[in-house]
């Protein structure tokens, strides 16, 4: 009798990605006029909240609703053309070592390999395709004719990304008791929560606690290295989730100002 199928599911940002890694996305999308000085500042002081606050449902939802209002009415192909021109140009990804060679060392071992982001389809789904990700599980926003029409389909955070992986696990045939998880945020507990093997990586404080309590394994991964480099995708296709460019503006804009108060 052959043995159940396994899988290992990973988080992207900071778990395979460095953080840094779409830290420069604010130019490109301001000067495409998606976004104005008032909204880019807007969602960094939104960021801020969320990192002080930290990530409790309440936040969540505002930072969702936010979202939702923010991109309504955008221009799907617009946004398209101008991350396929930014990519390359404004950022260099980077995928951790570490990282790659785990999703190396399971594909070995007969797994597959299941990305598991909250940032959109449309950067996750390339990004897994490049590191030879089996699946992907990501957060759908809706658009009709072409244009964002501010709903989420599928969001894809919190609990939300466990039940996503028990639906593809029902699919695919997946043993979840024998399966594998990676992730640095406590946010992901439920994600981490619902396999036999569960790893933290570069955890925050609170997983970092959990992570003892429960008696999984913590990993460093401390390694990056060029993502289209060393996974070629093809400047047409990547395109890179709502989602994911907000928090990287507002990341940077928040720094700047931290910056410009401590002087």
């Amino acid at each position: 009798m052959s043995s159940p199928k396994t899988a290992a599911f990973f988080d992207l940002d900071k778990t395979i990605i460095a953080t840094s890694s779409a830290a420069a996305f604010s130019r490109p999308f301001l000067a495409g006029g998606l976004m104005s000085r008032r909204s880019v500042l807007r969602s960094a002081y939104a960021h801020f909240l969320y990192m002080i606050a930290g990530a409790d449902e309440d936040q969540t939802e505002r930072m969702r609703r936010y979202l939702s209002d923010l991109v309504t009415g955008w221009d799907v192909s617009q946004v398209q053309s101008i991350v396929a021109e930014a990519l390359h140009d404004y950022i260099d990804p980077y995928v951790y070592a570490e990282a790659v060679q785990l999703i190396a060392e399971h594909h070995a071992a007969g797994r597959d390999v299941v990305v598991v982001s909250a940032s959109g389809s449309e950067l996750v789904e390339p990004i897994a395709a490049a590191l030879g990700a089996d699946h992907a599980i990501s957060t759908r926003m809706e658009a009709v004719d072409g244009r964002y029409t501010g709903r989420i389909d599928f969001y894809c955070y919190g609990p939300a990304k466990a039940e996503a992986m028990r639906e593809l696990a029902t699919r695919a045939g997946y043993d979840l008791s024998r399966s594998y998880a990676y992730s640095d945020s406590i946010t992901d507990a439920p994600m981490l929560e619902a396999v036999g093997f569960a790893y933290a990586i570069n955890p925050d404080r609170n997983l970092r606690k959990l992570a003892a309590e429960q008696g999984w394994n913590t990993l460093v991964f401390t390694r990056p290295v060029s993502l289209w480099n060393e996974f070629p995708v093809s400047r047409t296709t990547a395109t890179i989730s709502l989602a994911a460019i907000l928090t990287a503006i507002a990341a940077v804009i928040a720094v700047a100002a931290w910056r410009r108060h401590a002087r």
